[in-house]
């Protein structure tokens, strides 16, 4: 008896093509062009890329990776949130030396338009360090940071993440107490969207 053929599904076929930009602080530049099944179940969807992916600059730019949340999708178009930033591990791991402090810092902090996000400082020394002074330079990361942050709006917070804006200013900010041989934001995470804070307070 012969078989009966079953059509089978071309499930690529299916999927629609979408072009991904970057938000408004980058510009909107394109970064990905990936398949999505219907645009509600592209909302949501994590991409991630490097700094240099986006600022096609110093090959350098590959130690910092990004993420980005589509969060729209009209016609062959998909708009993101900034999500996360982080130090690719292989960089990391190159900071680290032996007979030197790493001290590591985290604040939550709230930008004037009321995204919340959680920020891992890494600071790196010469030669070890005492409490004290390890104590001394978060207490100097977290006014820095509290002075500053909540001036900025979602995009110059992330441009100012990106670029090294925030690290510069905690560096110069120790450097008149502490010796630093690196400053850096190790990671920021978005907590919560300015939307999402609205609700909360309100609930």
């Amino acid at each position: 008896m012969a078989r009966r053929k079953t059509k089978v599904k071309d499930k690529w076929r299916e999927k629609k093509w979408v072009t991904v930009f970057a938000p408004d602080s980058f510009n909107n530049v394109p970064i990905a062009y990936v398949p999505i099944t219907s645009e509600e179940t592209a909302k949501g969807k994590v991409l991630e890329v490097t700094l240099y992916d986006i600022l096609k600059g110093d090959p350098s730019q590959h130690q910092y990776k990004m993420y980005f949340q589509i969060d729209k999708v009209e016609g062959d178009k998909a708009t993101t949130i900034f999500k996360r930033y982080e130090y690719a591990k292989e960089f990391l791991r190159s900071l680290i030396r032996r007979g030197s402090s790493k001290i590591e810092y985290v604040l939550d902090v709230k930008t004037k338009d009321g995204y919340i996000f959680r920020i891992l400082v890494l600071g790196l020394t010469h030669r070890p360090l005492n409490t004290s002074r390890q104590r001394a330079f978060r207490l100097i990361a977290k006014d820095v940071m509290e002075k500053t942050i909540p001036q900025m709006s979602i995009d110059q917070f992330v441009q100012a993440t990106c670029y090294g804006k925030i690290n510069s200013d905690i560096m110069g900010a120790t450097k008149r107490v502490i010796r630093m041989r690196h400053v850096g934001l190790e990671k920021v995470k978005l907590v919560r969207t300015a939307e999402a804070e609205i609700a909360l307070l309100q609930a």
